[in-house]
């Protein structure tokens, strides 16, 4: 009795580890996008203003990162992959968001500044709550977390902990776009 309750516990310790290292943030594939939701835009057509980017994207694909600060590993190359293939894909009318969850004061400048040496025509910078979107469940674990979505119904999502985004998962990330833009 002794070694199957040593064995059951060994078996759910290993069941929560596997089952811990897939961190889930934001709506997941297959779920309908929360909706809308007002970030301090700093760049794009509304800059300066708190403006709706879930409403601006419609039913058009969109690629909505959620980070949580700037400096976060390989979110300036997500950030300029992301640029060009909204670029590119102007007639399938991809949209790109960057949403910062964070409560630092001094972002506002730092990512006008990020913007400007960027030159983002295509991914719109904004400000959020440390929280992130009401009903968009962002992880307080997660750095990163990209959603690709047409249609508001999410087609992928990746999160990441901090500094595990690979310039492969950047990759990734592309690979994803490219399906939604069909």
């Amino acid at each position: 009795m002794i070694r199957n309750l040593l064995a059951a516990s060994v078996v759910a310790v290993l069941g929560s580890v596997a089952f811990g290292a897939d961190l889930k943030s934001g709506p997941q594939a297959g779920d309908k996008v929360p909706g809308p939701f007002h970030p301090l835009n700093i760049n794009g057509e509304s800059a300066g203003k708190k403006a709706c980017l879930y409403c601006k994207a419609g039913d058009s694909p969109t690629v909505a990162i959620f980070a949580r600060n700037l400096e976060a590993a390989n979110l300036t190359k997500l950030i300029a992959v992301v640029e060009e293939a909204t670029a590119k894909n102007a007639k399938a009318e991809l949209n790109s968001f960057v949403v910062f969850c964070s409560g630092d004061e001094k972002l506002e400048a730092k990512l006008k500044d990020a913007a400007d040496k960027a030159k983002l025509k295509n991914v719109v910078l904004s400000i959020e709550s440390a929280e992130g979107p009401e009903k968009y469940n962002i992880s307080k674990d997660a750095e990163i977390t990209v959603i690709v979505y047409k249609e508001r119904v999410v087609s992928a999502n990746m999160s990441f902990e901090k500094g595990k985004m690979t310039e492969k998962d950047v990759e990734k990330v592309l690979a994803e776009i490219a399906k939604v833009v069909k």
